[in-house]
């Protein structure tokens, strides 16, 4: 079978949630099953990026420099626990650090020219789901499972509109096809940022916040993926907010139109977009607690 998995902020956010994350991809490629991994960035690492560039445009750089710090620290404390080998821990540590001194040197333009267009945002919104790829991958690496980090601005080719980009299905599902396709034939277990993808002429862009479902879904239609799975801190899709109502329950099956509809009026259990890939194909998607 093959699974199209996404592992959302909270579930690549700590050194338990990653070790959860491993045991969960471990168990379906040792069932057999050929498995694409979707990952956000870490819990909080957009809205840093995001802040950090805004009081950039305002002339306040030094926010971006103590961004840069903290989101180092996160993902150090997560290497130096689960990566302790050196094979693995310095040449993340440095992929790292290139994308946050990119990040830097964004955010120092943005201060000079006093502006942050759509398009530098995009760029920006996306760097802490290309950190996070990385990251994951090199876990499943050091446990024994062939993975590779994928940027999406490779797969998923989108129109331009910047924040909220469209994803234009026959070349993405191309483009899958021609990269995705090998490593699974391979036994390698792609690891692809969500949230993000690019223009045809290769502009990075942004699906909307919690695009990463979006992400899921677009890559489970192109590959013709048996299920999508969304997994999450809830037990599914339940009838209201459980830290709101504590005796939610949850819903054991809904059709693309009721969880579709749901979306649209603002439950935040799947991207308002996330369906419709996957209703067009009858691709079912379950959503899971990790």
């Amino acid at each position: 079978m093959l699974i199209v998995m996404k592992f959302g902020g909270t579930s690549v956010g700590s050194i338990d949630a990653l070790q959860q994350v491993t045991g969960i991809v471990k168990k379906a490629r040792d069932r057999g099953d050929e498995v694409v991994v979707v990952v956000s960035a870490m819990g909080g690492a957009t809205d840093l990026l995001l802040n950090g560039a805004r009081q950039a445009e305002s002339g306040d750089v030094a926010t971006a420099r103590d961004t840069h710090q903290e989101i180092l620290a996160k993902h150090t404390e997560v290497i130096d626990a689960l990566l302790v080998d050196s094979q693995w821990h310095d040449p993340l540590l440095a992929e790292i650090n290139v994308l946050l001194d990119e990040f830097d040197s964004l955010c120092q333009s943005i201060g000079v020219l006093g502006e942050l267009t759509p398009r530098a945002l995009d760029v920006i919104a996306g760097m802490g789901e290309r950190m996070s790829v990385r990251q994951v991958a090199a876990i499943l690496e050091c446990n024994n499972v062939r993975a590779q980090a994928l940027d999406a601005t490779r797969l998923i080719l989108t129109d331009d509109q910047y924040g909220s980009a469209s994803p234009l299905m026959p070349p993405t599902a191309e483009r899958c096809q021609a990269l995705l396709s090998p490593l699974l034939g391979d036994g390698v277990i792609p690891v692809v940022t969500g949230f993000i993808g690019a223009t045809q002429s290769g502009i990075p862009t942004t699906l909307g916040r919690g695009g990463s479902d979006y992400t899921a879904t677009i890559l489970g239609r192109a590959l013709g993926a048996d299920e999508v799975w969304i997994w999450t801190d809830v037990n599914g899709v339940m009838t209201a907010d459980p830290r709101v109502v504590p005796d939610a329950q949850t819903v054991p099956r809904l059709s693309f139109a009721e969880v579709g509809e749901m979306a649209y009026f603002g439950a935040k259990v799947l991207h308002p977009q996330a369906i419709r890939p996957v209703r067009r194909s009858a691709i079912p998607v379950r959503i899971l607690n990790t």
